[in-house]
């Protein structure tokens, strides 16, 4: 692992370097100074070392998941993170290689973290919009037909909003050109889009904290929805809602249940609360009035 490449300084220094630190994470091949006798043997047998991200290492247990129903620990999988990166490095294709994998000392708490990092195929992204009514369902539209699986927001400006989400590449396609077809598409409707994908404050902390406070916020009507999470459904969702109300608050992850699960604020004056509720009732979701929440009124409001 790339924080935790005793072996890797070693080699390249000659002699047995102590790391002031190592990542825990691939815990059973982290050590801040290699063995002696381990490394005599690499530096006479070892032709090459190859380091990987935390991301890959997360990868390669659903690529052995996905081969062998079996679950790796991140130590055990780091042989396929490695010779996936070999791969990249050298621009093989068409070739057999064989890594050898061993170790399955995983939790649950661990496997959270894994399943959060493992697709590779999903990208983070933040978009800035105009705060008018219809122009988050434009902007799903605009990502369409990629799979949104994140989408969060919280009024801040009257002029503009700030949009983090994430979505997933189409298997078919290179996944850095569709990133930057995306990109552009979004450019030319007006939004601007910021790659996340290699930031790391971004997806460990920025998208769980997304939102806040909209103390100017009025007439908020906050509403939990729950809706089967079909392909297409979240965008059938927001092509109901384009233009009726204005979103104020919205918040969905997709977790790979079968129910999708959406919190959202719609801006209600008075006079159109009768309007809201017809609406509530046409639509048919299962959802549940949050406006009472102690939640609400402590983080939100």
């Amino acid at each position: 692992a790339e924080d935790a490449a005793g072996m890797t300084h070693s080699l390249h220094a000659g002699k047995v370097v102590n790391l002031p630190s190592v990542g825990l994470f691939a815990d059973g091949a982290a050590v801040k100074t290699v063995g002696q006798e381990t490394f005599r043997l690499c530096s006479r047998l070892v032709d090459e070392m190859v380091t990987v991200t935390t991301d890959e290492i997360c990868q390669a247990i659903k690529i052995g998941f996905n081969d062998t129903r079996c679950v790796l620990e991140p130590a055990g999988a780091l042989a396929i993170a490695g010779v996936r990166r070999y791969c990249e490095i050298k621009g093989l294709l068409g070739h057999s290689l064989v890594a050898l994998t061993s170790g399955a000392n995983v939790d649950f708490d661990r496997l959270r973290f894994v399943s959060e990092r493992a697709d590779d195929r999903e990208t983070l992204m933040a978009v800035q919009i105009s705060e008018v009514p219809g122009t988050f369902s434009e902007l799903y539209k605009t990502i369409a037909p990629r799979y949104v699986t994140e989408f969060s927001y919280r009024y801040k400006k009257a002029d503009r909003a700030d949009v983090i989400l994430s979505f997933q590449t189409p298997a078919a396609k290179d996944k850095k050109e569709d990133i930057q077809e995306l990109i552009e598409a979004l450019a030319k409707k007006g939004f601007i889009a910021t790659n996340l994908a290699n930031n790391e404050m971004a997806k460990v902390h920025a998208r769980h904290l997304a939102g806040g406070r909209a103390p100017e916020v009025q007439h908020e009507q906050l509403v939990s929805f729950e809706f089967p999470n079909n392909p297409g459904e979240l965008g059938e969702f927001l092509q109901k809602l384009s233009g009726r109300f204005n979103v104020s608050l919205w918040h969905y992850r997709n977790h790979g249940d079968d129910i999708g699960r959406c919190l959202v604020g719609l801006q209600v004056p008075p006079d159109q609360e009768d309007e809201f509720h017809q609406f509530l009732d046409d639509l048919g979701y299962d959802h549940v009035h949050e406006n009472e929440n102690l939640v609400y009124h402590q983080f939100l409001l």
